[in-house]
């Protein structure tokens, strides 16, 4: 479904990403973890059009997406829910949620509305509410309701735990695996790498730009060098 060929990217003159490849197929859950500083999410800027890289390629369903701009990587079915969270403070909830509905038309707007209530009980009981009064981990909720507005293909979350309790964090990774039970293709950066590898079917391992080991998820969670580096044991 995705595939990264060689990406290098910069910023200014630091070499933030070198050469790194990898793919996701339809229907996997595919993790990149990594220190902070390790290229994660500048990967996931690169694949979604918001950064350009100066080599290889990136392909979306066969198709180059060298020259697409970002809002139409989007229509094509893939969608980001950034580190951050990054939703519209000042308007309410559900117009948070219409505003990831931009590249659908039609009727069709209300049922979709309805699926994210379902998935996500607490926005329903906020549609009227500043996105600004929101708890965190109920903005979390709202950004990943307002990418699911758009139909992705591929959905990728990054640090979609950052800033959580721990209950919530547990709460946001059980909705990750509902919505992979449900059919959707997940990519996955986060730092909490023991949440993200029980829940992947594949991972990678940045490392300072590099992808320095992959394998399943179980793999890696059983990995001494893994459990050292990220896991604390």
């Amino acid at each position: 479904m995705l595939k990264v060929e060689d990406i290098n990217v910069y910023y200014g003159s630091i070499h933030a990403i070198k050469g790194i490849s990898f793919e996701v197929q339809e229907g996997e859950v595919v993790t990149l973890i990594g220190a902070n500083g390790a290229g994660k999410s500048t990967t996931l800027n690169a694949v979604s059009g918001l950064l350009r890289s100066k080599t290889g390629s990136i392909s979306f369903l066969g198709e180059s997406l060298a020259k697409v701009p970002s809002h139409k990587v989007v229509a094509k079915g893939l969608a980001l829910v950034p580190e951050g969270r990054r939703i519209f403070l000042q308007m309410t909830v559900q117009e948070n949620l219409e505003m990831g509905a931009f590249t659908q038309k039609g009727s069709g707007i209300q049922q979709d509305l309805e699926m994210v209530y379902e998935l996500f009980p607490r926005l329903k009981e906020r549609y009227k509410q500043m996105a600004g009064t929101l708890s965190g981990g109920e903005q979390q909720m709202l950004a990943m309701g307002r990418a699911l507005m758009s139909h992705p293909k591929l959905l990728m979350l990054d640090e979609p735990s950052m800033g959580l309790a721990p209950i919530l964090v547990e709460q946001i990774f059980e909705i990750i695996q509902n919505l992979h039970k449900a059919g959707t293709t997940i990519l996955l950066v986060e730092q909490n790498a023991q949440a993200a590898l029980s829940v992947a079917d594949r991972g990678y391992v940045l490392e300072t730009g590099k992808i320095v080991t992959t394998g399943t998820g179980a793999e890696l969670l059983s990995s001494p060098a893994i459990k050292k580096a990220y896991l604390g044991g």
